[in-house]
């Protein structure tokens, strides 16, 4: 088994279990949704492949195995600007569904770090912050990261 099949494999379980598994089909017949395990494991594919939506899905519509054990056919793959929307909708509190399911699967050593990085969002909202006249001067992201495996335990932001 390759290191992306495994990593596929896990992926889906862990969606699956974040969002409740409801049995449902990755692809729906004749249309209709996709189901949310599929896509939230098709952007952990595409942020473990380090590609843009559409070179991650060009790649994957190449990858059968891949795609089968996510439950989906290169035909049944979406279009990248349909990924890209979902991605806007994922709530919150499914990624920290997610962040936690995966410090799960390691070891903790019983030792953690905490690490605090700031990041202006002035030059990044401008646009944005003249429009409504509201201010965003920085971002704070805060992580609970294990030392021994390097996992992220959690996660904390604020503006």
């Amino acid at each position: 088994m390759s290191k992306i099949s495994r990593f596929t494999s896990k992926v889906v379980q862990l969606a699956k279990n974040a969002v409740g598994e409801r049995g449902e089909v990755a692809a729906p017949e004749g249309g209709g949704g996709f189901a949310e395990y599929a896509v939230v494991s098709l952007h952990c594919l595409r942020v473990y492949l380090e590609k843009s939506y559409r070179e991650a899905l060009d790649l994957l519509s190449e990858m059968p195995q891949i795609l089968g054990e996510i439950g989906l056919d290169a035909a049944d793959l979406p279009d990248h600007s349909t990924l890209i929307k979902w991605f806007d909708r994922i709530k919150t509190a499914l990624w920290r569904v997610l962040l936690r399911l995966s410090a799960q699967l390691h070891k903790p050593s019983g030792h953690a770090a905490i690490d605090a990085t700031f990041f202006d969002r002035e030059n990044a909202s401008k646009h944005y912050c003249r429009r409504t006249n509201y201010r965003v001067q920085t971002l704070k992201a805060t992580a609970l990261v294990d030392t021994e495996s390097q996992a992220i335990l959690d996660v904390h932001c604020c503006s």
